[in-house]
């Protein structure tokens, strides 16, 4: 480990809505910088114009602020080595691109999007490398004269990175130890298009990391191509010695395990791949989003980090401090992990009887209003405290528990032909008028009372509790009988008594 501070970045794109992928990237960032007490920096990397979506920045900053990501500095919350947004960062960049000109390590192309697709059709596998450079419209075959001209009449260039032949690069990663190439496999990247005035992915990344002081390079798989790139660059500007260390983190993989996951498994199999709802503002399209569809963020987070790596043991939950306590980039794996969203829902189902009562009925509440019931807030608790443990989600609550807020208009004919017997109807007038009599009304006294009476009457238990619940919940479901005539009260209790007797005969 380094001896400088640790400071890692999270550097989205504003192109659309953020991937879950990106998501465990951040995650993992943000619980390196904690465990070791560094910085977690927000940058937004919107070098590419033509790729830009409005209200994609908004969207990402507040992704985080549901999911309890906090970041240190950046974009939106400020910091020293600003600006963040690399759109506002032009003129340092031009900077850096004169430097690596001045130096001979990098040169000027002005060959038009034809000319290299005409060259692609002559050259199989045509790359733009030191075999093909001497051929083409660059400031290593025009004289000076000839590309000064050129830039004064205002022809569009790209600056090309100058890579030199057969030199073996080594990437020191983290995650998957040391990576040789040979820099012939590299084309001679775009770092910088005059068209925009702006730099490419490449020499951006490489300017902001350096002049961020970032320590470490936490970031997806499909990015390990780019390091040997990153590592050329440090060393063209003489920067070695505060390169970063790298750590290429595996790829999130379809359900199915073979490929990239995608949006469109998530359409396919009916699970978000957003954490927020994402309306794409050139189609239309709405996307779902796992806030919307009632996942807690704190069983997202759980779930997303052990997708690909894992605590040393065979502990699945896991809060956020423990979580900081216990990462490592030693072990993550080094192979994909699948996306099995059907583990998703278990986490999110653990997470309900793991947060507290108030919690998911603050969630709850908002949609007992949709429904237009109005009910005092300790009672909504009392059910949430009761019934949560059957559900997976806070919005499934009401699917059983809809019982304690409305009455049943009608009765399950299954559950009528099963429990409700000939003589069901006298039973239940009877027991209307034991609960009828009841001046104390607690859960204990109620079962004392009840089971007395059903003892001294002779009576089966199990038809006259059966015949009970049918008549307060109009199927036979829900939990304890004297828990649910807690709820209900004695004069809510007698009434539908009454209707299910006058009902059902």
């Amino acid at each position: 480990m380094s001896e400088r501070k640790v400071r890692v970045r999270f550097a989205p794109s504003p192109t659309g809505a953020l991937h879950i992928g990106g998501v465990r990237t951040a995650l993992y960032n943000y619980l390196f910088a904690k465990q070791h007490g560094g910085d977690l920096v927000f940058r937004i990397e919107d070098t590419d114009s033509h790729r830009f979506v409005p209200g994609a920045e908004e969207y990402i900053i507040e992704s985080f602020k549901w999911l309890g990501i906090h970041f240190d500095e950046g974009v939106s919350f400020g910091g020293n080595y600003g600006p963040y947004r690399q759109s506002e960062r032009r003129d340092i960049y031009k900077k850096y691109v004169k430097q690596l000109l001045d130096k001979g390590k990098a040169y000027i192309a002005f060959d038009t999007p034809d000319e290299l697709d005409t060259k692609r059709k002559e050259i199989a596998n045509f790359q733009y490398d030191a075999s093909t450079r001497m051929s083409m419209r660059n400031s290593l075959t025009l004289s000076k004269e000839e590309v000064d001209t050129m830039i004064a009449e205002g022809k569009q260039y790209v600056v090309r990175f100058l890579i030199e032949p057969n030199q073996e690069i080594c990437v020191n990663d983290l995650i998957r130890g040391e990576v040789k190439i040979n820099s012939s496999i590299l084309d001679d990247k775009v770092l910088y298009k005059s068209a925009d005035e702006l730099p490419t992915y490449h020499l951006a990344n490489i300017v902001d990391d350096h002049l961020m002081e970032i320590s470490h390079v936490i970031r997806g798989e499909e990015w390990l191509p780019s390091a040997p790139l990153h590592v050329l660059l440090y060393k063209a500007f003489g920067w070695e010695s505060s390169m970063p260390e790298f750590a290429h983190l595996p790829l999130l993989l379809k359900p199915e395990g073979n490929g990239k996951l995608s949006k469109r498994d998530g359409d396919r199999l009916g699970f978000p791949v957003f954490p927020l709802e994402w309306h794409d503002p050139k189609t239309g399209e709405i996307s779902k989003g796992y806030r919307e569809e009632g996942y807690l963020p704190e069983a997202l987070l759980n779930f997303l980090a052990l997708l690909g790596w894992n605590p040393g043991d065979d502990r699945e939950i896991l809060s956020m401090d423990e979580l900081v306590h216990l990462f490592n980039l030693s072990h993550c794996n080094r192979s994909g992990a699948k996306y099995d969203y059907h583990k998703c829902i278990w986490f999110n189902h653990q997470y309900i009887q793991k947060v507290s009562d108030e919690e998911i009925t603050d969630l709850f509440m908002p949609l007992l209003k949709e429904k237009g019931i109005n009910v005092p807030y300790n009672k909504a608790k009392d059910i949430v405290g009761m019934m949560k443990e059957r559900v997976n989600f806070v919005k499934d609550l009401w699917d059983v528990c809809a019982f304690f807020f409305v009455a049943p208009e009608s009765y399950d004919e299954k559950t009528v032909r099963k429990r409700w017997k000939e003589y069901s109807a006298e039973q239940m007038k009877e027991l209307s008028e034991v609960i009828a009599s009841l001046d104390d009304f607690s859960i204990e006294n109620q079962e004392k009372t009840v089971m007395d009476w059903i003892a001294a009457k002779g009576y089966n238990t199990g038809d006259v509790m059966n015949a009970f619940r049918l008549t307060l919940v109009g199927e036979g479901k829900g939990p304890h009988m004297f828990n649910i005539t807690s709820i209900l009260g004695k004069e809510e209790t007698l009434m539908r008594m009454k209707r299910a007797i006058d009902v059902l005969k």
